[in-house]
């Protein structure tokens, strides 16, 4: 399976070591994987299992 290089801008590491993934990460995919994301870009919430606008 062919695996994309991810870009420097398209993450970073959390002090405890975890890949974190940008928003730009997240517009770049294209769609929301419904994870709860901490940056992401759709609006979704877990907890409530919904999409709320995002305000810029």
């Amino acid at each position: 399976m062919f695996q994309k290089q991810l870009d420097p801008e398209d993450f970073y590491y959390s002090p405890e070591g975890y890949i974190i993934f940008t928003e730009k990460y997240h517009l770049k995919r294209g769609y929301c994987c419904k994870s709860g994301c901490k940056h992401c870009p759709y609006g979704y919430n877990k907890k409530t299992d919904s999409f709320t606008k995002k305000k810029k």
